[in-house]
């Protein structure tokens, strides 16, 4: 069995998820290139989940704090900044955390969706066939009738305003994001908070993601995410790929073999410290 050194991987974490000091991002340009060269990020470091994420590569390797006026909260404002920009994808998306796509994997991600033909028939398929709540038809449908709706406005449409309706309102808004149908695309003075998401349907604001994700099969599109996501870990447990992507055990494994067979990865690799074995770059193993 291949072993894998903690320092070795360590090390090369602190470059992909650019935590060291050498690596960090300063400029909004930086974390722009940042998310394209790493393909999916997540906004905010999530718990028990190794990821790379904006805050850990512009503040490091440590909690996201509770001041507002500490250095690391800059990610905030270019997160704001470049929603609806169409720079990158931002929403709610794996482990229902605020998520980053690069606009080269998001038809990947569309792939895997279920979404397959009809946006505007789609959502009514799954209703009727039980994959989608009554919550969630009307908020789509709100979105669909009303166009872009802040928060504050949205709830109202799809009459789920009252306070008794805000967690079902809020499940709903997170199954839309997680399925790749809504998404934020600016901000709102609205609310108690005079802040609010402006939310939007993804074909709409994304007209060509329909198109270019049509040709790509599930099984291309599994191999292109694990690819990256390879490429930004280093090294992972399937316990650990099921929790962060969710898909069926079979899927992941005829991937990974793929992956395997095509030399980017290597199988049972021994990770030092660690009882279960873990799958990891190729790279690693082999000679200068």
């Amino acid at each position: 069995m291949l072993l894998l050194s903690s320092a070795a991987l360590n090390s090369y974490r602190q470059k992909t998820f650019c935590t060291g000091p050498a690596y960090r991002l300063h400029t909004l340009e930086e974390a722009v290139d940042f998310v394209n060269r790493r393909g999916f990020i997540f906004f905010w470091p999530i718990q028990r989940v190794t990821f790379p994420s904006l805050w850990t590569a512009v503040a490091g390797d440590r909690p996201v704090a509770d001041q507002h006026d500490d250095p690391g909260h800059i990610t905030w404002s270019w997160k704001d900044q470049l929603l609806g920009k169409r720079v990158w994808y931002y929403a709610r998306i794996l482990c229902r955390r605020n998520t980053i796509l690069s606009l080269d994997l998001l038809p990947s991600f569309y792939a895997l969706s279920p979404n397959y033909g009809d946006p505007e028939q789609d959502y009514l398929d799954q209703y009727h066939s039980g994959n989608l709540t009554l919550e969630a038809k009307q908020v789509y449908e709100a979105l669909l009738h009303e166009g872009p709706l802040d928060t504050i406005s949205l709830r109202k449409a799809a009459r789920l305003s009252s306070s008794e309706n805000a967690s079902r309102f809020n499940r709903a808004l997170d199954t839309l994001q997680m399925e790749l149908k809504v998404l934020p695309i600016s901000v709102a003075q609205a609310g108690a908070w005079r802040y609010a998401f402006v939310y939007d349907l993804v074909h709409r604001h994304y007209p060509f993601l329909i198109d270019q994700s049509r040709l790509i099969s599930e099984n291309q599109a599994r191999l292109e995410i694990l690819r990256r996501y390879f490429e930004s870990l280093g090294a992972a447990t399937l316990a650990e790929m099921q929790h962060l992507f969710g898909w069926r055990k079979e899927d992941f494994l005829r991937t990974l073999q793929q992956l395997a067979q095509d030399d980017i990865i290597q199988t049972e690799v021994e990770l030092e410290n660690q009882k279960q074995s873990v799958f990891a770059l190729s790279k690693f193993f082999r000679t200068p």
